[in-house]
């Protein structure tokens, strides 16, 4: 074994054939790395790393005594800051994928082009050093305040795990860093989309995509647009919303439902910040900040093989976990009071008394929709109620905490089904009509009450202009 004299933390070898590790070497030594280490003998692998940790391992699969899987999952168990490149003679592509859902950062053929070996350990090393950066800072923000507490206003809160959020956010936001926005459904991930985009200072405007149901060419003609001819009916020139986020903020909302192909354009756009309109071979460059937003546990679509390890490990540097309400229960009581004064306002009502068992009540039940849900349910009982007191009885029917009682409340709304059950759009349609006859015809209110966006129940109506009728028995 031998290790070159730079005191950072080497780029570690390991293969059997000291043939192989000699121009792996030769190759990044070329290209500046002189801080190497190198194995020859499988069983060294992990003491060594014990005695001194590797800033990316490069790592053999067919090897005597221990196999190069084991050790990639020894590494990534014990090491998981450590990225691993397997580099093998096997192009096998179950073995490749194999190896990827066991950790490998990257997975190389041997004979492999010194470009792609150079580049390989270079974006391996800036992901380590991005994480560093990224850790530190979490540390340091702990004791600090808020310099602008009204980039935040939007956000009801007193939970400290969101107090050491925004703080970060103060940090990062004037950044031009792309930051991950992870967190259930209905945790208010655009809400904070917004904050970051307040605090950015950015001159430009927030644009929002949502990429749930987009095809790859969709997302590519959505984002960057198209020029002229570039399919039947391009007629001509198309500025994408990327344009349209020039010198501002491109907030990408459900990236974990995005197809293979977007996903490699995702990547490239993050890493180069250059894309290339549909129909066009020039090249365009942006100076959008990006804000990339999923609820789905993307570690788990990782594995799956349903997402990017790369783009993965680009995205997560600077990640920001909301946490779900039912981790935040403190938050409650001003919810509920946010809420209440909202629907109440929305309504032209006066607030009503709220009975001191709703915060129990409410403690109890576990949100799976999360603020979103809460909001909703405000919304629906402010309109209903016709005394002066919030009945726990409607919050304990909409919470599901009584079969029974939801059946009857269902008929009691006309939607009880004697005969054979409705199509989704019928049900979809007469829920919408509800909602507007208990706002008296107000969408912000009536979206309040579906739990939606008023963008997203002004859609809906001009797709049920645009449609047929529908009975309910068909």
């Amino acid at each position: 074994m031998q290790s070159g004299g730079n005191p950072e933390l080497p780029v570690l070898l390991v293969d059997d054939e000291p043939a192989v590790v000699s121009s792996m070497g030769k190759i990044l030594t070329a290209a500046g790395f002189d801080n190497l280490l190198t194995c020859t003998d499988s069983r060294e692998v992990l003491p060594l790393l014990e005695q001194r940790e590797a800033e990316v391992v490069l790592l053999d699969i067919a090897m005597p005594h221990f196999s190069g899987d084991f050790l990639l999952k020894a590494i990534h168990d014990r090491y998981p800051q450590v990225p691993v490149i397997v580099v093998t003679a096997s192009g096998d592509i179950e073995m490749a994928v194999g190896c990827m859902k066991e950790g490998a950062f990257d997975y190389m053929i041997k004979a492999v082009e010194p470009s792609r070996l150079i580049s390989g350990v270079r974006r391996a090393i800036e992901v380590r050093t991005l994480a560093r950066r990224y850790s530190s800072l979490r540390e340091r923000l702990l004791a600090e305040k808020l310099g602008h507490p009204e980039h935040f206003r939007s956000i009801v809160t007193r939970n400290q795990r969101l107090q050491v959020i925004f703080r970060f956010i103060e940090s990062i936001a004037p950044t031009s860093e792309t930051i991950l926005i992870t967190g259930e459904t209905g945790t208010g991930k655009e809400l904070f989309a917004e904050a970051i985009h307040a605090a950015s200072g950015r001159q430009g405007p927030l644009v929002k995509v949502n990429s749930a149901g987009l095809d790859d060419t969709m997302f590519a003609d959505t984002l960057f647009g198209h020029s002229r001819g570039a399919y039947t009916g391009a007629e001509g020139e198309r500025k994408g919303l990327l344009q349209q986020a020039s010198s501002g903020t491109l907030f990408l909302d459900e990236i974990g439902d995005l197809s293979a192909a977007s996903q490699i354009k995702l990547l490239r756009l993050v890493e180069s910040r250059e894309y290339y309109p549909l129909g066009s071979d020039l090249p365009r460059s942006t100076d959008a900040r990006f804000l990339i937003a999923t609820n789905r546990l993307l570690p788990r679509l990782v594995s799956g093989g349903q997402f990017r390890r790369d783009l993965y490990y680009r995205l997560q540097t600077y990640e920001i976990r909301i946490p779900p309400l039912r981790e935040r229960k403190d938050d409650l009581p001003l919810l509920i009071d946010h809420f209440h004064g909202l629907a109440s306002e929305s309504l032209g009502r006066k607030k009503l008394v709220v009975p001191p068992e709703l915060l129990t009540l409410m403690e109890a039940y576990e949100f799976p929709g999360n603020v979103r849900e809460l909001r909703s349910l405000i919304f629906n009982a402010v309109s209903r109620q016709k005394d002066k007191v919030l009945s726990l009885q409607t919050f304990r029917e909409a919470m599901g905490f009584s079969g029974e009682q939801v059946r009857d409340e269902l008929g009691e709304a006309g939607f009880a089904f004697p005969e054979r059950l409705p199509t989704l759009r019928w049900i979809t349609v007469r829920l919408i009509e509800e909602a507007l006859c208990r706002a008296k015809g107000n969408q912000a209110i009536a979206a309040g009450l579906l739990g939606i966006t008023p963008q997203a129940l002004s859609k809906r109506l001009k797709r049920r202009r645009a449609a047929p009728p529908e009975s309910g028995g068909q």
